[in-house]
């Protein structure tokens, strides 16, 4: 008997799917496309085809690691959606966002993208406003058209599906791939130390160039939470809290001002001012200019104490100024690039505001632009600040180029000390001066630089320097104003950090200032220059005058108590005694008290510096040993309970401010 046997499948055999050829098409499509989206990046943020492919070529195990990591991501991003040419364009545009977003900062500031970035949020945006050019624009279209590319494959893939038992697997896989590297497992550990990858925590840019950017963004994540120093307990901070009541035997009671006659019995208002990116470009090694555009800062280093303070940012990162100066903490101790103010001040942390507000103060922060930028509206509330008045709480302010002027923030200050019937701690950031320099922002510029300068630099030069005179003047503005004062003042002056005059390093490259635009292969007195800046003081009272060669940020507070012969509370005691030793101190250089220059902490001084970095993890991270052994109070201080109330929603109305309104920002940013 005959059989009419039928196959399953009913479809003419040239309309069924071949398997074999998706297959293969799938693991082509799913190696290249990382292989692809790896050089891509490095190209993007390296901006030289040869320097890419000879990372790539020297490099290959390192290379080979980023490809994996973009591969768990692409798999990642499918087992999600199913579809390869979306989760492809998905997967190239958030790898080409990191390398857009890297560049761009390792341009404005020399630092790279970290993990932690993420968290700015509308500060990230203001500051990408503030980025264009034609080699940016390019990066940006280069994304853009291979998203589109990778997209337009859609119609041209073989489609092939898995059962959804597969993709939850691929997916749990690739995730855990990235967790594992992300915080180091023991195997990840181990294939990392096979491959010989080398992490540069304390030097991030290098990190990013020797390792790759999706394998240094991936080793960063582990750095989001600060590790425990080993030698971290509560014996070794007993010993650190019997140190510093041994120490202060010898100074109690030194509450009482400089001078009693002079001060006529008042405690003397302390003014710190943060000017923005203030630095003295008369320093340029081949630059002159027409005329002195600081001569304040000139005149204030004959007369005054003054010196230079050591900045652990260049171009940007002003509250990480702010979080040394202010809690005495070091940035040295930090993973590289993070923001404190983002990340880490999310309860009560000791500070000179709540030290001042002990004593009878009241400590104001003031600030000539938004709030919430750096998280400062929540973060002054926890450094003990009684108020914070930003720019939305200044009424009709005058403007200078882009910004709120040097010359209100300096009127700002004096109505609220007149005012004020306590004396006060007030600190004060300035924004005038902000970057970018490169158009005459004021007009005709009243500063003219001559030296073997492009046009481009002179103008960003020139347009910096009447700048950095406006600051000039709005302190000279606050002297005029305190010498006539009765009440006893004292002026803290300086940057947070140089300003950024063009794109790799333009500026200070053309002038001679350093001779490489590469951060990575400057000498340590060029470091030690990069980040060196000006610091005066002014008193309208007797005070001797004292020179400082050098001081890292995070020990001015307890050098201006000693200036002030204000008894320093434990933490600060302990920044003095190192400063005696160490008085600069960043995560790659050191400088020593003879002021000579290492790239790590001698082993002399390693063991008091174990115990600074101790009490800063005990203070921000730890359990608070050193509270239990020495100032209890002041280390145990919870925020203000009327934090702000002068600038309360009330005082808005009532002043006709639009607390909406946002202030003036650049053209490009607008």
């Amino acid at each position: 008997m005959h059989l009419n046997l039928k196959p399953r499948n009913h479809l003419p055999k040239k309309m069924r799917p071949n398997r074999l050829g998706a297959t293969i098409s799938l693991l082509l499509f799913m190696i290249v496309l990382p292989v692809l989206s790896v050089a891509g990046m490095e190209l993007l943020e390296r901006g030289s085809l040869h320097e890419t492919v000879q990372w790539i070529t020297t490099n290959r195990p390192l290379f080979l690691l980023n490809v994996g990591l973009s591969f768990c991501l692409l798999a990642f991003i499918y087992a999600v959606v199913g579809s390869l040419a979306i989760s492809g364009s998905i997967t190239t545009l958030l790898l080409g966002l990191m390398a857009l977003i890297s560049y761009m900062k390792v341009k404005m500031i020399g630092e790279p993208f970290f993990p932690w970035d993420i968290l700015l949020n509308k500060e990230s945006m203001d500051i990408a406003s503030l980025v264009t050019g034609k080699a940016a624009l390019l990066r940006i279209g280069a994304v853009v058209i291979a998203v589109i590319l990778v997209f337009l494959l859609k119609w041209i893939l073989p489609r092939i599906s898995f059962s959804i038992i597969s993709r939850i697997g691929l997916g749990l896989f690739s995730l855990y791939a990235l967790y594992a590297f992300a915080i180091k497992t023991p195997l990840a550990g181990k294939i990392l130390d096979h491959l010989g990858v080398n992490e540069i925590v304390w030097n991030q840019k290098e990190n990013y160039a020797n390792n790759g950017l999706a394998l240094a963004f991936t080793l960063n994540v582990k750095n989001s939470i600060v590790q425990k120093p080993e030698t971290y307990s509560d014996q070794s901070i007993a010993t650190v809290a019997a140190n510093l009541q041994e120490a202060g035997t010898q100074t109690a009671g030194l509450k009482k001002s400089v001078d009693a006659d002079s001060l006529k019995g008042k405690k003397p208002n302390v003014i710190f001012i943060m000017s923005e990116a203030f630095w003295d470009p008369t320093l340029l090694t081949n630059v002159k200019f027409s005329e002195d555009p600081v001569p304040t800062l000139h005149r204030l280093q004959k007369e005054s104490s003054s010196g230079y303070l050591l900045s652990p940012q260049f171009g940007g990162g002003t509250s990480n100024v702010e979080f040394e100066v202010l809690t005495g903490n070091s940035m040295s101790f930090l993973p590289g690039g993070s923001i404190p103010y983002q990340q880490y001040i999310t309860k009560p942390v000791p500070s000179l505001a709540s030290y001042f507000a002990d004593q009878g103060y009241k400590s104001m922060g003031i600030h000539s632009y938004e709030g919430w930028f750096w998280n400062r509206n929540s973060v002054y509330k926890e450094l003990g600040f009684e108020s914070f008045k930003s720019s939305e709480y200044f009424v009709n302010p005058e403007t200078k180029g882009y910004f709120i002027s040097d010359a209100e923030v300096s009127r700002s200050i004096i109505d609220e000390v007149d005012k004020t019937e306590d004396p006060m701690f007030m600190y004060t950031v300035t924004m005038q001066n902000h970057g970018p320099y490169d158009e005459p922002r004021y007009g005709e510029n009243q500063f003219k630089a001559q030296g073997d300068l492009t046009p481009e630099a002179k103008t960003i030069l020139e347009t910096y320097a009447q700048g950095a005179h406006d600051a000039d003047q709005s302190l000279q503005m606050l002297i005029d104003h305190f010498k006539q004062s009765d009440e006893p003042t004292m002026i803290v002056f300086y940057g947070d950090h140089l300003p950024m005059l063009g794109l790799d390093y333009q500026v200070y490259k053309e002038a001679g200032f350093i001779q490489s635009s590469n951060a990575n292969n400057w000498s340590l007195e060029e470091v030690k220059k990069m980040h060196s800046i000006p610091l005066v003081t002014w008193s309208n009272f007797d005070m001797p005058k004292q020179d400082i060669p050098l001081l890292s940020d995070s020990f001015l507070g307890a050098h201006v108590l000693d200036m002030l012969h204000m008894e320093k509370p434990a933490n600060f005691k302990l920044n003095a005694e190192l400063a005696a030793q160490v008085p600069g101190l960043l995560s790659n250089l050191v400088v020593d008290a003879n002021q000579e220059l290492h790239a790590k902490v001698p082993e002399s001084s390693q063991a008091l510096l174990n115990d600074y970095r101790n009490v800063q993890y005990d203070l921000l991270f730890g359990k608070q040993y050193l509270a239990e052994h020495i100032d209890h109070d002041y280390l145990t201080k919870t925020s203000q309970d009327k934090y702000n109330a002068e600038f309360g929603e009330e005082h808005v109305q009532a002043a006709g401010v639009n607390s909406n309104s946002p202030p003036a920002k650049p053209v490009s940013a607008q």
